[in-house]
């Protein structure tokens, strides 16, 4: 059934004169070395804070700006950069925003003060939002059927791996060029990288298609949903850096939210093209069903690997390196079962995923209930084993969810209905980041840090429970709407 609703869905929205790119595999595996860079630089620098503090000489809350600045103006422009690849061509996107990755990569390794660190930092989240999203919808528009959840696959393999493998490389490279020079090197790397990316974009993928009826951009709507996403993620990255004042900003999120929502009904009463089509979330089900179930997925999952990676250097009193190294078998695990979801998902439907968040959440459990109280030298068998589960988990929820979500959206909203799911996504990894990195400070300080990582786990459970609920009534959804 679900294969036939992906062949289906690849006929409505192709030119059945078209033959597939025979490039098409190539461009993706240089959209997703880019999508990698980009993301990898969300957690790389967790290990990196003290060494930046320290060869800086600035305050822990300056530099905590260097991680949350990265992550807020990432989730600013996800939607916006989808759009603007929608209308003006994913190529043209991707080498505007790699050019900005790399300049401002490159004046953070550079940067003399933390103030400039933090500023270069900013640009460089603006210009990883722009990127991102090209890569959703290059798979959209390349590919069509269960070839296409082979390719979201690959994709959610590389989220997984960028979020998990972010305190290992970093903790890496630092412990190999030194405490003094090492953060430095985490930014400047990027350059080399993304030149060699920027010439391979140029060569292989597509321009614009001309189109004489495409719509100029949706400013209006991009700064209403640009000012409704501030107003949610700056309060809860600022949270990180112990700022509280910036919490009455939420009350701007319903106000913004609902104004984006009426401009871009006008619009399209208008007769004119949305920054995002609202429509999508009434007419296809397992849109929103996605959206949801990503968002609550990131705020369960993401905060496991900062509060766990804070747990054992703190607790543990080990290196940046070691703490990497326990925590990489959710990378292998992820590595495993990612492709194998991708590939399967088209076949199996929904259901993968119910079963995927029900594994990583027994493992995250398991991991909580067993690994508190071990010696450290017992974490490689109290510990690690469950985060090899949660990995194989965890891999097939992503790719699959991205699939499933992403399905039935029109080609020409790909990229923008793909930069919302993945600003769900950051959303969700901020909220979950503050939760449960708070909740941890707390019961640490007063029960100590073992009662205090149990806890946050015990947390980030029940958030996964939620998703697992969201995507059990997305599953019933979609067996509903079949029947219908």
């Amino acid at each position: 059934m679900h294969e036939e609703a992906f062949e289906t869905e690849a006929r409505q929205t192709a030119d059945p004169a078209d033959e597939p790119d025979p490039r098409r595999w190539r461009i993706l595996a240089v959209t997703l070395v880019v999508g990698f860079m980009s993301l990898l630089d969300v957690t790389i620098v967790n290990v990196a804070i003290p060494s930046i503090q320290e060869g800086l000489g600035s305050s822990a809350s300056t530099v905590q700006w260097v991680v949350s600045g990265y992550a807020l103006t990432f989730g600013l422009t996800l939607v916006a950069g989808g759009r603007l690849g929608d209308a003006y061509g994913r190529r043209r996107l991707m080498l505007i925003g790699l050019t900005g990755f790399v300049l401002s990569s490159a004046a953070v390794g550079l940067a003399p003060t933390a103030e400039l660190v933090v500023v270069a930092r900013l640009l460089q989240g603006a210009s990883a939002g722009l990127l991102t999203p090209q890569s959703s919808g290059l798979i959209q528009q390349l590919f069509s059927g269960p070839e296409r959840g082979r390719a979201f696959g690959y994709f959610g393999l590389t989220v997984s791996l960028a979020s998990a493998t972010g305190p290992l490389l970093g903790g890496a490279i630092i412990g190999l060029a030194g405490e003094e020079h090492g953060w430095r090197l985490l930014f400047l790397v990027n350059v080399p990288i993304g030149l060699v990316a920027m010439v391979a974009i140029a060569r292989l993928v597509p321009g614009r298609v001309d189109d004489p009826d495409r719509e100029r951009i949706d400013i209006a709507g991009a700064v209403l949903l640009g000012l409704a996403v501030l107003c949610l993620l700056y309060p809860l990255v600022s949270i990180e850096s112990g700022a509280t004042l910036p919490l009455v900003l939420l009350v701007g999120v319903p106000l913004f939210a609902w104004a984006f929502g009426a401009w871009e009904h006008r619009l399209q009463r208008r007769g004119h093209a949305p920054l995002l089509d609202l429509g999508l979330l009434r007419s296809l089900p397992g849109y929103g069903g996605g959206l949801l179930i990503g968002t609550l997925y990131f705020t369960g999952f993401t905060g496991v690997f900062l509060t766990a990676s804070v747990w054992l250097q703190d607790s543990r009193d080990v290196s940046a390196l070691h703490a990497g190294l326990l925590l990489t078998p959710f990378a292998l695990g992820s590595a495993v079962s990612s492709p194998l979801a991708g590939r399967f998902v088209s076949q199996v439907g929904r259901p993968l995923t119910v079963v995927a968040i029900a594994t990583m959440m027994t493992a995250v459990a398991l991991a909580a209930l067993v690994g508190p109280g071990q010696s450290t030298g017992a974490l490689w068998w109290a510990f690690a084993p469950f985060l090899l589960l949660a990995g194989l988990g965890g891999g097939a929820v992503v790719s699959p969810n991205i699939t499933l979500t992403l399905a039935e959206v029109p080609p020409r909203m790909g990229g923008a209905a793909g930069g919302a799911l993945q600003t769900g996504q950051r959303i969700g990894s901020a909220l979950g980041a503050a939760l449960l990195m708070t909740t941890y400070q707390v019961v640490t300080a007063s029960h100590g840090g073992d009662a205090g990582f149990r806890t946050a786990l015990a947390l980030a459970v029940a958030i996964l429970s939620l998703a697992l609920a969201a995507a059990v009534w997305s599953w019933r959804t979609a067996r509903v709407t079949a029947r219908g």
